[in-house]
Order: structure tokens, then C-alpha cells, then sequence
């Protein structure tokens, strides 16, 4: 039989292939009519956020009046942070076509292009209005001509931040994850540790373990992941033949219609320990964890997404701690989702936090070990989207501790995620206050006994 494994040899990391990344991000170097269509889009969100901040400003100005030029600076400053929020939203996906995640660095780097806006706004401000206090009566009218000049004179400082430092390329060493490709995503993980940004890792972070001594299964929902998903098998038969002495490799197709249940079909003829579970119509992300954790008979079961936003070396980190702790839970650095997943993310974890007390930094992130004895204990009941919730609550409930570590998240190259669906944020909320309240009601009544 074919072996799925690649050789195991260090590979340098690949090139940087700048027409990959102008089409994954949007940016590039435009050509001078591109350059006009752009300030002409930054002129017109500009004269948006003009009239934003302007009626921000003129609200104040009409509820407190002042001719105190401290108080207009106050105002203004109030007025241009509100017109900054929808400056952000703009700029970014309309006037620089921006497509990338929206990143802490990208929003700290606008934060602090948008404090030395206020700082140049309010000096002109101050010196436009000491200038014009003596010579025009109004107050309304003295505030409005002070607050345009300013509005004028930080323009230029606001199109130049955001075009060559708030929205920039991405950096070098994303670049060089971006261009993973299918033939080079197993080179030595030592090469893209050496190539990693300080401070990626946890500072207590252990390196991976170099064997694991207990037997392991693994676990890969799939849906409609054609593009990807021999890659990712690939990539994990890789890594586990050299760190696990037994395992097994459980892919759930989860009602695929593309051609990812062939190619299942075809790896699983090739490698006997690929075992596939096949769904005949879509059920949703829980019920396809809940279908492979229950064929799970290894002392430990790991689950993975299969979309390859996550590298399976990273396992190897968690290795070290498996005896010491019930399970060790990944949540993403950097994660590479869209600002609405990420305030979605953000709402539910505070939601799952007040419903069922569980305290984690990253609840739905696909990356967890646990030991198969726990889930031969636990019946999981949820289908959707609560599935990983549903878990950690009932991880907390038996007493078991666990330990979080930090993983890359990496960009998605290709399929469309399916959590940000209405349809499935609103039956994820429906199990968390359905299955929350009976849980409760039955800690309630197991305690009283």
C-alpha cells in the first residue's frame, strides 16, 4: 500500500509570491489612475466622516454652549475619535480594498494614526480659534470655521498613515505562511519556529515532546474541503508517524456535495489507519465531532479543523503535559477571522461564561486534546455550534483541570467558513439556554441530594 507519509527533511521555507498576496489581500502597488481613484474614494469617506464629526461637534455646541477654546477642543476631540470608528470601516474595505483579517496590530496602528490626528486637529485648533475669537462674534459661527481649518490640515496626515502604515502589506513572516504550498506545508517546523515573531508563544510554553507514549486518535470534521483536504491528511500522517507510536485518524465527511468523500475514499484505500465516517446530508459541525469522538478507542482524541488553518506540529507542544492535566485546550494567537467573527466570538464567550461558568480564552478553537475517558463518561447532546461549549462545561463539572496554549491560526486558503450563518449562530443559542438551563436544573438537584 502507498504510504501517505513524506519524507522527513528540512525544507527551506518557501518564496514570497507577491501576486498570491495582492490577490489574498487587496493590496498592492497601484498604477497613478488607481492612485487617483483612491484619494478620490478617501476624499469622499472623508467628507462622510466630515459631516459626522462636524454634527458630533455642532451637537455640543448646541447643548453646552462655550467660547472657551479648551471646551472646543474637548468637543472636537469627542467628535473626531466617532468619526474615526467609521473611518476605520471605510478606509479599510472600500478606499484601500483591504480583504485581510482585521488584526490588534492593524487597530493599534490606526489607534495611534488617529491620536496624532486629534493632536494635530486640536493644535489648529487652538491656534485658529485664539486667532478668529476677536474677530467673529458668533459662537457657532467662530467654532465652525475653527473646526474646518483643523478638519483641512489633518488630512494629509490622515490619508499618509493609513495608506503606507495602518493598512500595509502584511508582515514578512504572514507572507511566508500565506505561501505554503501544498508541496512544501511539511517542511521542518523547526524553520518556521526560527522564523516566528518573539512573543508568539506562551514565555512558559515547553518545546514539543519528541514521542508521545500513550495512543491517540485524531479527529477532522470535514465539509466541502476539496482544495484541502489531502493536504491536511497528508500533513498529519506526517507528523504523527514520526511522534506517535500508535494512532488512528478519523475523518467525518460531513455531507459533502464537492468531491471530498472521494478523495477520503481514495486516501483511505492507501493508508489503513484512516478511518472515514460519512454523514449522507449535512448535520452540522457538533454532529460531526459527536460521530467521530464516538469511534474514538485510544487513550487520548485530539480534534482539528481540516480547512488548514491550523498546523498539525503544534501537537507536539501539547505533548508534554498529557499526564499532567485532564486536557490541554489551544486558543488562536492572531486570529485570522473577520471583525464580525470576531466580536461574534468575543459575545459568545462572555455569553457561554455567564450561562455555564466556564472560564476559558478561547471557547470554539479547534485545536483540543482530551483523554478518551472522558468522553466514554460524557454523553455529548448538542449538534451545532455548542458542541465545544457543551465540553468545556461538562470538563468543569467532573472537576478536571486542564492546561491553554497558545496556536497559530492561519489564514484560510480556500472554502468558506459556515459560522457567522444566522442560521447557526441562532441554534447555537437556542442549545446554550435549552441544554444550559436542564444542566443547571440537574447540578441543582444532584446537589441537594
Amino acid at each position: 500500500m502507498k504510504d501517505l507519509t513524506l519524507p522527513q527533511t528540512t525544507k527551506p521555507l518557501p518564496t514570497y509570491d507577491r501576486s498570491y498576496d495582492e490577490h489574498k489581500h487587496g493590496q498592492r502597488n497601484p498604477t497613478w489612475l488607481q492612485w487617483v481613484l483612491q484619494i478620490l474614494r478617501f476624499s469622499l469617506v472623508g467628507l462622510l466622516n466630515t459631516a459626522l464629526d462636524l454634527l458630533v461637534f455642532n451637537g455640543f455646541i448646541w447643548l453646552l454652549p462655550t467660547r472657551n477654546t479648551a471646551m472646543l477642543l474637548i468637543y472636537s476631540s469627542i467628535a473626531y475619535a466617532i468619526g474615526g470608528i467609521n473611518s476605520f470601516l471605510l478606509n479599510k474595505y472600500w478606499t484601500f480594498g483591504s480583504r485581510q483579517a482585521t488584526s490588534v496590530g492593524e487597530i493599534s496602528r490606526f489607534i495611534v494614526t488617529t491620536l496624532l490626528g486629534i493632536l494635530c486637529n486640536d493644535m489648529l485648533i487652538w491656534l485658529s480659534g485664539n486667532f478668529f475669537h476677536s474677530l467673529i462674534v458668533d459662537t457657532r459661527l467662530w467654532a465652525n470655521i475653527t473646526k474646518i481649518i483643523a478638519i483641512t490640515g489633518t488630512v494629509l496626515i490622515s490619508y499618509l498613515g493609513m495608506r503606507l502604515w495602518v493598512f500595509m502589506t502584511p508582515t514578512q513572516y504572514r507572507r511566508k505562511v500565506l505561501q505554503m504550498n501544498k508541496h512544501t506545508q511539511t517542511a521542518n517546523i523547526t524553520n518556521h519556529l526560527a522564523t516566528t515573531p518573539a512573543g508568539w508563544y506562551e514565555k512558559d510554553s515547553q518545546p514539543s515532546a519528541t514521542t508521545l507514549h500513550h495512543s491517540l486518535s485524531v479527529i477532522l470534521p470535514a465539509h466541502n474541503e476539496e482544495q484541502i483536504i489531502e493536504q491536511t491528511i497528508t500533513d498529519v500522517f506526517a507528523f504523527l508517524q514520526s511522534a506517535v507510536q500508535d494512532f488512528d485518524v478519523i475523518v467525518v465527511d460531513d455531507g459533502s456535495t464537492d468531491r471530498t468523500g472521494d478523495i477520503l475514499l481514495r486516501l483511505a484505500s492507501q493508508q489503513p489507519r484512516l478511518r472515514i465516517i460519512t454523514h449522507p446530508v449535512n448535520q452540522g459541525y457538533g454532529a460531526a465531532l459527536v460521530s467521530g469522538f464516538q469511534g474514538v478507542d485510544k487513550e487520548l482524541a485530539f480534534f482539528m479543523d481540516s480547512d488548514g488553518q491550523f498546523d498539525i506540529h503544534e501537537l507536539g507542544r501539547f505533548f508534554p503535559y498529557v499526564d499532567q492535566y485532564d486536557a490541554v485546550l489551544g486558543y488562536r494567537i492572531n486570529r485570522q477571522d473577520s471583525w464580525v467573527r470576531l466580536l461574534n466570538a468575543w459575545g459568545w464567550k462572555v455569553l457561554v461564561r455567564l450561562v455555564l461558568g466556564v472560564r476559558v480564552r478561547d471557547v470554539d478553537c479547534a485545536f483540543k486534546l482530551y483523554r478518551g475517558s472522558f468522553l466514554w463518561r460524557n454523553q455529548l447532546e448538542t449538534s451545532g455550534a455548542m458542541i465545544n461549549a457543551e465540553m468545556l462545561y461538562k470538563l468543569k463539572r467532573d472537576g478536571c483541570s486542564f492546561k491553554e496554549i497558545g496556536v497559530r491560526h492561519l489564514p484560510r486558503l480556500s472554502g468558506n467558513a459556515s459560522g457567522a450563518r444566522p442560521n447557526v449562530i441562532m441554534h447555537a443559542f437556542k442549545e446554550l439556554f435549552v441544554y444550559g438551563l436542564a444542566w443547571k436544573r440537574e447540578e441543582r438537584e444532584r446537589n441537594r441530594r
